[in-house]
């Protein structure tokens, strides 16, 4: 899709992030910098500890960035305090799904009352809250017999489209998705990916955060690539996986199942490792 004349609904410039001490500082992050336009999907992909999470935390106003700027929806939020991150998100613009839908849904609430949620929250009546969730479902796939259901009650599958469904019913701008199907099975796995495709003819931004190359390859716009904590390639997603410039990535490329059929050999995975720790 053509993004050129369209605001950019996040944006991101520089950003760092140090945990511990001045005498004991790890970086997280350093120089990051990315954008996305409202109906476009961006995939973050990185092995465990590349800095993918802490990337979605700072979006999120859950940690303070070290430097660097960060821009949602034209509202720059670096500065930030509680209150003013309270009003941003009650306003809807910015959600988050989590990788695990059974911990981030509350199992004491129906499915209907944690749909609900959000918009009571945001002063939508009750009556028009559980009105707006009915006439959602379709567009997760979900069915009005499950509404009546606690979490527990449900396959993996119908509970992460319940937390992708809590995440879009206030219409938000912007949603980071956290691993989303990296612990459902393969036929629960295409349904979800079809609906996040499906988002992006809504105009909802997404940032599809992974480890798993093959999954975001098929929703993605772009993809980009984190490495210790760096943004070390980025663009559209065929380009990157048709001609991926640094090691890394062709060390994802090579080790996804889906793209090429096998997965890289050891003494290929070896080799490559090498030449990025050389």
């Amino acid at each position: 899709m053509s993004t050129e004349s369209v605001a950019p609904v996040l944006v991101v410039e520089g950003l760092e992030v140090h945990y511990g001490t001045r005498r004991r500082r790890r970086r997280a992050l350093h120089d990051v910098s990315l954008s996305i336009a409202p109906g476009e999907t961006v995939g973050i992909i990185g092995e465990t500890g590349s800095g993918k999470s802490t990337l979605a935390r700072t979006v999120l106003g859950l940690v303070r960035p070290s430097a660097g700027s960060i821009v949602v929806d034209g509202e720059e939020t670096r500065s930030h305090g509680p209150r003013q991150w309270r009003a941003l998100r009650r306003r809807g613009v910015i959600q988050y799904v989590f990788q695990d839908p059974l911990r981030s849904l509350d199992p004491d609430l129906t499915v209907g009352d944690s749909l609900a949620e959000p918009l009571l929250v945001r002063g939508v009546p009750r009556p028009e809250a559980h009105s707006r969730v009915r006439a959602f479902l379709d567009r997760v796939h979900l069915t009005e017999d499950l509404l009546d259901r606690l979490p527990g009650e449900l396959s993996g599958g119908q509970r992460q489209r319940v937390a992708v469904a809590r995440a879009l019913v206030t219409e938000p701008r912007l949603v980071i998705l956290d691993e989303p199907v990296s612990a459902l099975d393969s036929a629960n796995r295409v349904q979800v990916l079809q609906i996040l495709k499906e988002l992006r003819a809504d105009g909802v931004a997404l940032v599809f955060i992974s480890h798993d190359l093959g999954s975001v390859v098929g929703v993605a716009d772009r993809i980009a690539v984190l490495y210790q904590g760096e943004l070390v390639e980025a663009g559209a997603a065929g380009d990157v996986i048709r001609n991926p410039r640094h090691p890394y990535t062709r060390l994802l490329v090579r080790s996804a199942p889906t793209l090429h059929g096998a997965r890289a050999d050891r003494s290929e995975r070896d080799a490559l490792r090498a030449l990025l720790h050389a």
